[in-house]
């Protein structure tokens, strides 16, 4: 039988694992967990605390008097060779007993019937791994600035359409919500195959698809919800993180998106408007046509058109984060949550 084609009888009635790491969440656990305990496809929450300093723990163990289903683990520090959440994740898979495994961050908030919309779409697709990009919680100004701008970047590198189709060798799917079948998480080696990856839902959605199972990757909006930083500085950290591998991993990369969203050529009239006051006309009028065309950009992945006000922080902030991504990918580490992890760089930039 065809592996996309099996297991696929009675799935919506499938029973789920819900795996949740956590390092250093009080603020966002209690929110995901109580979301996640009304889905009745989810027969049991396994929460793994990552060696936290903070209340995760406690408030996770105050949870489990009333849900019964809820279980905490606990790692004992990162093996060598695994990235901190990769090794967590699959402490949680390892003591999981359903057919189907959902890995969702502390942070995400799920909609009621997610899980059964994930097996749905599962059932419908002959889907092995499902995942879904989240509606974004933006209350910060620079949170509207990057955010939806790195996302919309990402849209034209991952487009849905090319992930979905088993013809395309295209891969991607998203970490904060990633439902997969348990017999293709086994087969492709779980996240022990992806242990030191950054990039794991990337890299565990390409080995997926290159073993030959169908993946199915749609945006989340009205399905799960993440605020994915409470700070600058958490927002800088993560995203430089993975930014540069996103983008593409080389120094080429670098240049070529930084030559294509940096408004070269409105600058430039601008600074020309200096001296020629019709150069400034020129410049501004220049501008707001990228202006337009970025929320023709924000309204095609489902975000307001009014956050076109955050355009030239935007593009500054995205520039900023990719290169020092790039930066610290070249110099073989990154940093996160307080652990460093080390990367291999593809290339330095002379």
């Amino acid at each position: 039988m065809p592996k996309e084609t099996s297991n696929i009888t009675s799935i919506r009635s499938a029973a789920t694992s819900a795996i949740v790491p956590a390092r250093n969440e009080e603020a966002s656990i209690a929110g995901c967990i109580k979301s996640l305990a009304h889905e009745p496809e989810i027969a049991e929450i396994l929460v793994v605390n990552d060696q936290s300093t903070d209340k995760t723990a406690e408030i996770v163990r105050g949870l489990m008097t009333g849900i019964p289903n809820l279980r905490l683990l606990e790692t004992q520090g990162v093996p060598e060779g695994w990235v901190g959440k990769n090794h967590a994740v699959a402490l949680g898979a390892s003591e999981a007993t359903n057919s189907w495994l959902l890995f969702t961050d502390a942070d995400a908030e799920h909609e009621p019937g997610a899980a059964a919309k994930a097996l749905q779409v599962a059932q419908e697709t002959n889907a092995a791994l499902v995942s879904f990009s989240p509606e974004q919680v933006m209350e910060k100004w620079y949170e509207k600035a990057l955010i939806p701008f790195i996302y919309c970047r990402l849209a034209r590198k991952f487009s849905y359409d090319a992930v979905n189709d088993p013809a395309c060798p295209d891969a991607a799917a998203n970490g904060q919500f990633l439902m997969i079948r348990r017999d293709a998480y086994d087969a492709v080696g779980g996240h022990a195959s992806v242990a030191a990856e950054v990039l794991e839902d990337v890299a565990l959605a390409r080995r997926i698809k290159s073993a030959g199972y169908r993946l199915a990757f749609h945006s989340g909006k009205g399905i799960v919800r993440v605020r994915m930083y409470r700070s600058f500085a958490s927002m800088w950290e993560g995203w430089t993180k993975n930014l540069y591998m996103l983008i593409g991993g080389t120094p080429k990369s670098v240049f070529r998106e930084i030559a294509s969203t940096f408004p070269w050529i409105v600058l430039l009239v601008l600074l020309l408007g200096i001296k020629f006051p019709f150069a400034m006309f020129a410049g501004v009028w220049l501008l707001i046509f990228r202006q337009m065309n970025y929320g023709s950009e924000l309204r095609r992945n489902q975000f307001p058109f009014s956050l076109i006000l955050y355009y030239v922080p935007a593009v500054a902030l995205y520039a900023g984060v990719l290169w020092t991504s790039y930066r610290r990918h070249a110099r073989g580490k990154v940093a996160w949550k307080g652990r460093e992890y080390p990367v291999q760089a593809q290339g330095t930039l002379k």
